[in-house]
């Protein structure tokens, strides 16, 4: 039997990359297994990726997505507070950021940690988690120091007692001129931040 190949991930937060776009449009992207969202981008943006790639699209909302209903975006899959099966992988998906002045999906670190505490249970009869897909990057780690781009201590302890292999988070607005620069390990735990988008292979 062959081995199962890596599977491709797709994944995009807080602002449109052109050359993305351009690439989805003159059909030159190598086609992902799934796309997954981290927050921060119009829910139109979503849809028009989730249609034009024609895969699976899965999205946790950031702090500044407030237009997002049941139907838009069309034919995507909220995952907050949620434990997701595709193929292989188990995935959680967390949104919001750190509260900071009482605007839509922020969350203290007590609410965090109270959501995750509530998955704990499908998380072990799945078998563990092997991707956390989030809007706000764990606390001092890929964050910052001012109020609102603080990253969640809760999500430092679910690396450290879950072990997922990837987390990847948004929020952080950064330039990067490698995929390595995006990426710092926890562990055994790869934390990336996908600002703009990046290809994961899984």
């Amino acid at each position: 039997m062959p081995a199962p190949r890596n599977l491709r991930i797709l994944t995009v937060s807080d602002f449109v990359d052109k050359s993305l776009t351009k690439m989805v449009e003159n059909k030159t992207l190598v086609p992902p297994d799934l796309i997954i969202s981290c927050g921060d981008l119009a829910p139109e943006y979503l849809s028009f990726l989730r249609d034009r790639l024609d895969r699976p699209l899965f999205y946790v909302k950031g702090n500044h997505d407030i237009r997002y209903s049941p139907s838009n975006p069309a034919g995507c899959e909220n995952i907050h507070a949620k434990l997701v099966r595709f193929k292989s992988l188990n995935i959680l998906g967390l949104e919001g950021s750190i509260w900071y002045n009482g605007g839509a999906n922020q969350y203290t670190d007590k609410e965090m940690k109270k959501i995750i505490f509530g998955m704990w249970f499908p998380i072990w009869r799945k078998g563990g988690i092997h991707l956390v897909a989030t809007h706000a990057p764990p606390r001092n780690i890929h964050d910052a120091k001012d109020r609102c781009h603080m990253g969640f201590e809760s999500f430092v302890k679910l690396i450290n007692k879950r072990k997922p292999e990837i987390l990847i988070h948004g929020h952080i607005h950064k330039e990067f001129k490698t995929h390595e620069q995006r990426i710092t390990i926890v562990d055994t735990t790869k934390v990336i931040n996908t600002c703009g988008y990046t290809i994961l292979e899984v």
